[in-house]
């Protein structure tokens, strides 16, 4: 299990039923599984080739009846009463995607590998409520974590939430922020037009912005 999984991990809670999409290796099922965490699982992917990682390290637990491995594209074969669901791995669009052609689960975990942005203005948009929206650093890259659930008390996200999430006093966030100042002041360095040279320099004052708190 890699360091990303394993803080991934750490996010996921107990539940009764839980549906990993895009399982990859399986090894967040085998978590919730070996620590007791659920009950029952469903691991999925769009290609039988990866699910079949899956399915091998989770042979025991197929065996058992505990696990059931579907083939499909994003939740076409989950139960929508799953009571936990988590995506991680893919694109903040491709996730996007996924809920547009099926449904928001009623709680989940995404893991999104770009565009954080686009998933929490979508699922406020759709009358989601995001619970918790953190980062965590693994490998040198920064990671954020959105869970929620498909209904519930509206939190209304500032701009800044929006484009770092919650948690914007975490020290992850920050260096986030810093890293991304820095790459956009490399673009700057670059031979651009003019609309892109201002579209970047006004990311650049919109992050330094958030970083002194003048832009909550």
């Amino acid at each position: 299990m890699t360091d990303r999984i394993e803080k991934l991990c750490a996010y996921l809670d107990p539940c009764e039923s839980f549906a990993d999409v895009g399982c990859d290796h399986g090894y967040c099922t085998l978590y919730m599984l070996k620590n007791g965490l659920c009950k029952s699982a469903v691991i999925s992917d769009v290609s039988a080739k990866c699910l079949s990682k899956a399915e091998k390290l989770l042979s025991h637990y197929i065996a058992e009846g505990a696990v059931k491995s579907v083939c499909c594209n994003g939740l076409e074969k989950i139960d929508k009463r799953t009571q936990q669901i988590l995506i991680a791995g893919m694109g903040g669009d491709e996730i996007i995607s996924i809920f547009q052609n099926s449904y928001i689960p009623e709680s989940f975990v995404l893991q999104p590998m770009h565009n954080a942005r686009k998933i929490r203005e979508y699922l406020l948009q759709n009358g989601a409520v995001i619970t918790e929206d953190s980062p965590f650093e693994s490998g040198g890259k920064t990671y954020f974590v959105i869970k929620g659930k498909k209904s519930g008390v509206f939190r209304p996200y500032t701009q800044a939430e929006l484009a770092f999430g919650q948690a914007l006093e975490n020290p992850v966030t920050a260096e986030y922020m810093r890293g991304e100042l820095k790459k956009n002041a490399e673009y700057l360095r670059g031979n651009l037009n003019r609309t892109s040279r201002l579209q970047i320099e006004a990311r650049i004052n919109f992050i330094n912005g958030v970083l002194n708190g003048e832009i909550k």
